[in-house]
């Protein structure tokens, strides 16, 4: 009978002739696919250092062209001159030109953001929903404001339930203070839109809940006691309306008017952090 020792040598020396077989096997199979496997291995090496030589030689230099035509692009922006930053001044591109000439730079991609803002203050919604689809967000702030926009664009073509899920997407791409309570507020406005007070109360609920430092979690409760008293007494929505651009943000001349929530004016006006809108209410 084989002792313990000589049978722990018995499956070494067939482990060690396992391996020996399997090496064999692939001395085999390299020399027999030995051509192929350089060509493959020389087309990798070729497209690597491809790859480095067009971003260093190529993509590079067409990005520091790009960045400094967007400056002025960027400038009249700034100053609202929204049609010279979109087409240029004679001298210096516009953002629909930096598009074209340098589609695959990181600033043409930003173009597209900058180039739907400007067709949306100019009321051209179609346009701006084209170019903010067109861009692609890796900003923890810049990609929820893109997705926002094409909300207000959406709103703007009366498609209030889109508007409201682009709103909700907006959202929560980056949870943050500042955009995440912002779109759930907008998104609870287009919901009284709708006429659907339970879900604008539970966005409310949620700002509440997850945001109460923000600028909006700060003044939510009047919006949870307006809805729950909304809720309570039937009211109905027949004319909602608002816009919600950042330029529009700041209009002293809207007061918000909170209103005993057993009693309520037939003329109502909203107003808080970038909202506005008149929101005029009957009894069903």
């Amino acid at each position: 009978m084989a002792s313990k020792h000589e049978k722990k040598i018995d499956k070494t020396e067939e482990r060690i002739v396992a391996v020996e077989e399997a090496f064999g096997k692939t001395e085999q199979f390299i020399e027999k696919y030995q051509n192929i496997i350089l060509i493959v291995i020389g087309v990798i090496i070729v497209i690597v250092l491809g790859f480095f030589g067009f971003k260093r030689y190529y993509l590079t230099p067409k990005e520091k062209d790009a960045q400094g035509q967007m400056f002025m692009a960027e400038k009249y922006f700034e100053q609202d001159s929204l049609k010279k930053a979109l087409n240029g001044d004679g001298q210096y591109l516009g953002f629909l030109a930096i598009i074209d000439e340098y589609g695959i730079t990181k600033s043409a991609n930003l173009a597209h953001y900058y180039a739907g803002i400007c067709y949306l203050k100019l009321g051209q919604y179609d346009e701006a929903l084209k170019q903010l689809e067109k861009f692609s967000a890796g900003d923890m702030v810049v990609g929820p404001m893109a997705k926002g926009a094409m909300g207000d664009a959406t709103m703007e073509l009366k498609q209030v339930q889109k508007a409201a899920d682009l709103y909700e997407e907006a959202a929560v791409m980056t949870k943050n203070e500042f955009t995440s309570p912002f779109f759930f507020m907008k998104a609870a406005m287009a919901y009284e839109e709708l006429g659907n007070l339970e879900k604008a109360l539970a966005l409310y609920k949620r700002i509440k809940e997850e945001y109460p430092r923000s600028v909006e979690g700060r003044e939510i409760d009047k919006y949870i006691s307006l809805t729950q008293a909304l809720l309570k007494k039937k009211l109905s929505f027949f004319d909602f309306r608002f816009d919600c651009f950042p330029s529009q943000s700041d209009n002293k001349n809207l007061r918000s008017k909170i209103v005993n929530q057993h009693a309520f004016s037939q003329d109502y006006i909203l107003w808080h952090s970038g909202f506005c809108g008149s929101l005029v209410t009957k009894a069903c």
